[in-house]
């Protein structure tokens, strides 16, 4: 029998729609904060984390279909969150339940996204959005909460320009410089603190996520952060041992102050280490081209081949975008491939002590597969050192 607190939630929703620039349209319930969202529609396939996805910077701008039915059972708290915001311009979920339980949990989906002021609907067929997302490519659309009017979502959506040619780095990264000591969570004592300093590793932020900066501390990484647009040469300044290229969202392309940074590094020795976006720009600073997907990875269970022993790790991905194996340069191998869409998963310089991944191997959430690409750049840096 539904609780007193699930009746008063299940009274209080609000008719919400969705509509695709295709003209697809869903009819279902708001359970967010009353408004209109627009943005590029994605699915993920995760199992788990919708915190970890609302909260990536990765997402600025995309709408999110979550295609495991059930979404908020257990809740949210103010640990599993990836950065100080919700990135997700909106949620698309099939199901919210009544009741949520964790031991963790601090607050319902429903206040959290009206309390970030997020719109979201539910109670529409995630399947049948799905299957659309995936025949015709990743769609523009518009979430509308409240007042319902169709030709206006519709006009909005066909209005939203795409992420195609889209620079968001510089949009969603840190305004200024900080330092960051934060390391991984573990059940007795929550999140830990670097215990040691061997490296000292300066990382550029186009919308990093906090567990990607949690996995280079817990390696004895002193980091420091810097805006996406920051000079190469403020970088080289500080003298790092290695220097790291987060994720982030947006067309890679349109980046040019990125490139021309990684290309200066790129001219010392140093170690560097992407990943995602980072990985893209890296690609791009080498000479080689990127690729707009048709509807992109997203999920926590993508297999990635690694080419030189034939091994396969089970990974977390969000990207829209791809490095085109094709324009790869001499002196960019590749290291990982997708076996989905065997699309470029990875890349490393001949020349340089440079290499990036397309996934995001910290796993939040996810698996563990991946990990050891961190520790990779911890060979190089140590390498680099001796």
């Amino acid at each position: 029998m539904p609780t007193q607190e699930s009746q008063q939630l299940l009274s209080s929703l609000q008719p919400a729609i969705l509509v695709l620039e295709d003209g697809s349209v869903f009819h279902g319930s708001s359970i967010g904060y009353d408004g209109q969202a627009v943005g590029e529609v994605v699915f993920n396939t995760a199992m788990t984390g919708y915190q970890e996805i609302l909260t990536d910077p990765s997402y600025a701008k995309q709408i999110v279909t979550l295609t495991y039915p059930h979404i908020g059972n257990t809740g949210i708290n103010s640990e599993d969150v990836e950065s100080d915001q919700v990135w997700a311009e909106g949620l698309i979920i099939r199901d919210l339940p009544l009741l949520h339980s964790n031991w963790r949990s601090e607050e319902t989906l429903t206040d959290y996204l009206k309390r970030t002021k997020r719109v979201a609907i539910a109670d529409i067929d995630t399947r049948r959005l799905t299957r659309i997302l995936r025949d015709k490519g990743a769609q523009n659309g518009c979430i509308i909460a409240g007042d319902i009017d169709e030709a206006r979502a519709l006009e909005l959506a066909k209005e939203f320009p795409g992420l195609k040619g889209m620079d968001l780095a510089k949009e969603v990264c840190t305004d200024k410089q900080y330092s960051w000591n934060e390391s991984t969570w573990d059940l007795v004592n929550g999140y830990g603190e670097r215990q040691e300093s061997k490296f000292k590793v300066v990382a550029y932020d186009y919308g990093v996520k906090k567990n990607i900066l949690r996995m280079l501390a817990e390696r004895g990484c002193e980091l420091t952060v810097v805006p996406a647009q920051t000079p190469a040469k403020d970088v080289l300044a500080m003298n790092p041992d290695g220097v790291f290229l987060s994720n982030g969202p947006g067309d890679p392309e349109p980046c040019d102050y990125a490139i021309k940074a990684i290309q200066d590094i790129l001219e010392t020795d140093i170690p560097v280490f992407g990943i995602c976006l980072g990985h893209q720009l890296l690609a791009l600073a080498s000479g080689a081209k990127t690729i707009k997907m048709k509807f992109g990875h997203h999920g926590a269970n993508h297999p990635v081949k690694t080419l030189e022993n034939d091994r396969v790790m089970i990974t977390s991905q969000n990207h829209g975008f791809a490095v085109d194996e094709a324009t790869l340069p001499e002196n960019l191998t590749a290291t990982h491939r997708s076996l989905f869409d065997d699309s470029l998963q990875g890349i490393h310089r001949t020349d340089k002590p440079a290499f990036s991944f397309q996934g995001h191997p910290e796993a939040s959430p996810g698996p563990q597969d991946a990990s050891p690409l961190f520790d990779h750049f911890i060979e190089l840096m140590e390498q680099a050192k001796a």
